[in-house]
Parts: C-alpha cells; structure tokens; sequence
C-alpha cells in the first residue's frame, strides 16, 4: 500500500455528487480531458520487444539488482498484442531452503494492485445498473459514514482518492490466523474527513475497502467470492485469491516475504481492509489480467468489461490542471516517453510492486519483489528504475528543449515547505506528516530543488522552469505544476496524482520544529545530568543553596517534568519504532502502550506549570542573573517540547490512528 510504510516510520498519509441514472458509457464523461501533451518521440533506434531481447534485457538487469539491494526474489512479466510475451522468476522464494521463484507458480503480495480488481468488480456492477458512480455511497452501506464539508461521498471520488479521509495505519496489517472481518473493520475504523469529497487527491486504503464492502452488499456474495467467479475465473487466473489465510492448495505456493534478502522470512500479511491489498497472485496470472484490460475487457473467450466500460474505466476523471497526470477509474497515469500510461502500484511491509500498462502499444508489464531491500528511497526503487531503463530500451525518447521566461520569479514564488495532502490530522501520526514535509528553493537561474526528491545518485534532483509554474527534472520527464488551491494556498501537483503537497506557515515547519525540540531536549538531559554533579560539586567545597523550601520543592519538581517529558518522547519513538516489526504495536493489542506513554507525556506537559512557577519565584527572588536566565531557560525548553507535542498531536488519545 502505497507511501503507508513512509507513515509507519514517523520518525520520518473528491467531485460534487451528481445523481445518475445508470450506465450510459456513450455519454461524455465528467471531468474526462485529453492525455497530457508529450513530446515527440527521440529519434534513437529502439530495439524490436522481442521475448528473447526482453529476456536478455532483464537478465542482464534484476540479478544485479537483487544483489546490490539485498533482495531475496522477483517475478516479472510481459505482455503485447494479447499475449504473454515474456515471464520469469528471479532469486528465492525461500532463502533458507534455496526455493527458486517461479513466474508460473510462486505467489507474491501486489499489495495495492489489488485495487485495480476491485475497481473492475465496480466497474462490471455499473454497467449492470446496479451501481450509480455519483451516488452517496451511505446510500449502499448498512452503516453511515458521518456527515462532513455538506458534500457525500460517490464512488468517483473513492476511486480518485478524493473522498477527504485522513490517513490512518491501526489495523492495516495483521499477523494472526484469523481470516479478517471487512464489514467489522469499517464500522470501527472510520477515519476524520479533513477536505470536502472532490477537492483534494488524498490515498486512502479505507476509502477503497468501503468499495469493496460495497461490492459485496450489491452482489450479495462475499468479495472474494465475487471476484473469484467474475475476474479470476474467467480470466483462468488459477494461482490467484484474495483469501486471506491462503487456501490450503496455495499455501505452498507462497513467497517467504524479507525486509532485506539477508534477513528471516517475516509472516504471511493479513491485510484487515483487504479490497485495497490482499491479492495473492504469480506473474503469469497478472499478465492475464493485463491482457484483458488491454483488450478492452477481453481475454480469450472471456469477457470481463464491455469495451466501452473498459475504455470509460481507463479514461481521465480527476486531474488539478489538465498538463498533469490524472486519476482514472481507478487506475491512475504515469505517462512517460512519449507514451500515455496507466497503472498501479502496490506496497506490503514485504513486497513491492508495480503495474504498466501502454495503452497505445498494447504492452503491459508487472513486476514484484519480495523484499524492501537497502535502496536508498524513490530515487533508487529498484522497481522504479527497472520500468524506466525497460521504457528507454524499447521506447527511447528524448525531451524537446523548453524553457520559460518566468521561471526565476516562479522560483521564487513557489519556494517554502510543503505537506502530503494524505496525512493524518487527528492523532499522533500528525507527528509523521511534520517530519515528512517536502522542502522547495529557488537554485540557480530558475531552477527549484526538493531534497527530500533524490535521484539514483541519492542528490536531490534539480528542476528547470519549463512553462509558467512549471518545472520538469533536468536529464528526466518527472514535472511539478505549482498553482493555487480553491483557498489560494499554493499546492504541489507532484507526478503521482493521488496526493499533491501542500504549502504551510512558519509556525508548522517540521525542520523548525525538529531543531526546537531536539534543543530542548539536549537541554533537559544536560540539566538532569549536571543535577548530581553540581551536587558533588558543592559538597566537596561545603557550599550550600540557599533556598527556601519552596524553591527547593520547585527545583526537584521542574527536573521531575524534564524527565517525564524525555521519558515520553524517547518512548514514544522506541515504540513506534519497535512497531516497524511487530505489527501487532498498531493494533488494539499496542494501543494500551501508547495509551501509557500517552498519560506520561500528560503528566509531563502539566508539569510546564510548574516549569512556569520555578522561573517566576526564581525572577521574584534575590537570585543572581544567570539563575535567572536558567530557569528562564528551563521554561523555554519545556514549552519547545510542548510546541512539537502539540503540533504533532502526541497527547491525542483516539481509538483510530
């Protein structure tokens, strides 16, 4: 699932409803514009895809990557013209027993791919009649999603990811044995609403689950019913389910799942809103898949989609400015080379996956490893980097110059901090979006740098001033389009476009905050740690404090919050930390620890009163200056500590996170 385990780090996640009346694909579709301008193709020669030049090509490529990156297995797969072109295993399904991966029966996790199933199920129920695409979704549910922002929430906007939701992470995954309950999970896991439906691209797994959900009631069959008998089957996808404990007879069939290659096998991922990433599938099966979307519907004697389903279903909904890349039903674009592409990717905690489909070539390729690996971040995604080299290898291209007389005002004017739309507002995953904000300067003579954008290198890339507020990545095709919101705050439309960024005040900047907590922080440990030396000190010179005991109360008390409030935010981090392995720490089981270290940070931001109380008799007193200026000090650090709690919404105690 897309960006969820960025999230999981912390110490780093909408139209206007209009009533329809039933499928009618001939009609003009809302918000449905032309594929973004491309350039002309380059005029290098392009090598003929042939399977065994595509063989050779990656040969030559994914060992080398699993070895550099520390990657136990892959599969990969390719499709043209309505055939299987290409499929191979890469590496280990099983380090420790040295199982090969097999494209033909080895099971890897596509995460969020999955999502491109669930569509289609939404998808064949529309052109049944049984589905409006505009209507409330509260409308198909037998619970009620709270009303916010005086808008409901259709189907299109989940499937642009605009329906508003917050990011949250509580019970994504799971580890047990017990096969999830969808409807339980979304009647208890509903997150805030922070942006009216149809406004602002936010990713939301839970948005996608309610589809799912919704899918089921339509049918009246469990999903993973449905989907068996009306996408896997026909499509003799044989090797693919979306049950979670694995039926018995695929079991053995399932990749061993690695944070590195050198690591132990981690356990088989329960995914509680499973629509949005259960799928469990080989290369070969998902080429299938990719045949019948490419086919319009068709994949040999079967039919998933009508044709005009298949291309309504594959055509722009939402995009904020037409130059970009949008959101389709569903899939989303990432064109590239001269070419209009769809797709999807897909993220467990263990595997990685991408999805590419080129429409007007009939070419479709997906591939998956079974390990994070030791990449350095997007600027070095092993699977990023494959798709890329496989683009320039058959579609070789070459941008046309272009530059723009206003690119060093637009650099200018587009500089400051920026956060991902998909972010959770309401409890302590605030802390995540604050330490993950994109950071955006004017450089040179119209260029901007973000460095949290990093090339293959691991440098930031730099970004050239291409069209009015416009900049495309220098010796790349990646574009950010800067333009106001409907508010008039300025906004990143970053290429990906299921989130955009965000551009914030002074006051939320996560770099000024970082520096001011961990300032404060340094400070409170000094003093605790000088506390017994200056004790000693005293004592070997038989000097005495001369304090009232009131004074002396207060000095014991202020060093009792400055170790409460270092107490809760060094625990806070171990335990989100310690969550990056044992998933259960995001569950109901973990939440009576952050609830505990919840009631200690309480304590402790208390404890600023009397903080606060120190410093004023200390001023009150005939004490000298740098005594003053001490407690003066003390004060200011516990209000810094403060500042980041409460901006990061650390005190906030929420059954949903």
């Amino acid at each position: 699932m897309r960006t969820t385990i960025a999230l999981l780090t912390i110490a780093l996640v909408f139209a206007l409803s209009v009533m329809g009346q039933g499928p009618n694909p001939a009609a003009p579709v809302p918000n449905d514009k032309s594929s973004p301008p491309s350039a002309q193709p380059s005029p290098k020669a392009a090598h003929e895809m042939t399977a065994s030049d595509v063989e050779a090509f990656l040969d030559g490529i994914l060992p080398l990557q699993l070895g550099r990156n520390d990657i136990a297995g892959a599969t990969v797969s390719v499709v043209k013209d309505g055939k299987l072109l290409f499929a191979k295993g890469y590496g280990y399904a099983d380090v420790q027993t040295k199982k090969p991966v097999s494209a033909q029966e080895t099971l890897f996790r596509p995460g969020s791919i999955s999502k491109l199933f669930t569509w289609t199920a939404i998808m064949q129920l529309y052109e049944q009649g049984k589905l409006d695409l505009d209507r409330d979704v509260n409308e198909y549910l037998d619970f009620k999603i709270p009303d916010a922002f005086g808008k409901p929430i259709t189907l299109k906007n989940i499937m642009t990811h605009t329906p508003g939701f917050e990011e949250q992470i509580k019970d994504l995954f799971d580890t047990g044995t017990k096969a999830p309950n969808l409807g339980q999970y979304l009647k208890t896991h509903i997150p805030g609403r922070i942006y009216p439906p149809g406004t602002v691209p936010a990713y939301s797994n839970y948005a996608t689950a309610i589809a799912g959900y919704i899918v089921e009631r339509v049918s009246g069959r469990p999903f993973e019913q449905y989907v068996a008998e009306n996408i896997l089957q026909p499509l003799k996808m044989a090797r693919s389910t979306f049950v979670q404990p694995l039926p018995a007879q695929l079991a053995p069939l399932m990749s061993s799942g690695y944070r590195l290659g050198s690591d132990s096998a981690g356990p088989f991922e329960i995914v509680n809103p499973y629509p949005a990433g259960s799928l469990s599938s080989t290369a070969e099966d998902m080429a299938q898949f990719m045949i019948a979307h490419l086919q319009n519907g068709q994949f040999g004697d079967a039919r998933i989609l009508k044709p005009e389903t298949a291309r309504l279903m594959h055509s722009r909904l939402f995009t904020l400015d037409d130059a970009a890349n949008a959101m389709c039903y569903g899939f989303y674009e990432e064109s590239r080379n001269g070419h209009r592409i769809i797709g999807h990717g897909g993220d467990t905690v263990y595997f990685h996956s991408d999805l590419h489909l080129v429409l007007d070539q009939n070419v479709g390729f997906f591939v998956s490893y079974n390990s994070a690996g030791n990449s350095s971040g997007l600027g070095d995604s092993p699977r990023i980097n494959l798709w890329q080299a496989f683009l320039d290898r058959y579609y070789p291209y070459t941008a046309p110059p272009a530059s723009s007389a206003t690119a060093k005002d637009d650099a200018k004017a587009v500089a400051g901090t920026y956060v991902l739309s998909r972010r959770n507002d309401n409890s302590f995953l605030r802390t995540a979006s604050i330490l993950g904000q994109f950071v955006v300067s004017a450089v040179g003579d119209g260029d901007i740098q973000v460095p949290q954008l990093t090339g293959r290198n691991g440098k930031p890339k730099r970004w050239q001033g291409v069209a009015p507020m416009t900049f495309v990545e220098r010796d790349g095709q990646d574009k950010l389009i800067f333009k106001p919101d409907q508010n008039g705050q300025m906004q990143m439309i970053l290429p990906y476009p299921f989130f955009v960024g965000q551009r914030i005040g002074t006051l939320q900047n996560g770099k000024l905050l970082l520096i001011v907590l961990i300032a404060s922080l340094v400070f409170m440990l000094l003093t605790l740690l000088l506390w017994p030396v200056g004790w000693f000190v005293r004592r070997h010179y038989a000097r005495k404090l001369e304090l009232t005991s009131k004074e002396r109360l207060l000095r014991i008390l202020s060093r009792i919050v400055f170790a409460l409030d270092l107490i809760f935010i060094a625990a806070f981090f171990v335990l989100v930390t310690y969550g990056l392995t044992h998933l259960e720490i995001f569950s109901d089981r973990g939440r009576s620890w952050f609830w505990i270290i919840q009631i200690v940070g309480v304590i402790g931001a208390a404890g600023t009163l009397v903080v606060l109380a120190n410093a004023v008799v200390t001023w009150m007193g005939r004490r000298s200056l740098w005594v003053k200026a001490g407690a003066t000090l003390m004060l200011l650090a516990c209000v810094g500590v403060l500042w980041f709690i409460f901006a990061g919404n650390l005190l906030r105690f929420s059954s949903n996170y």
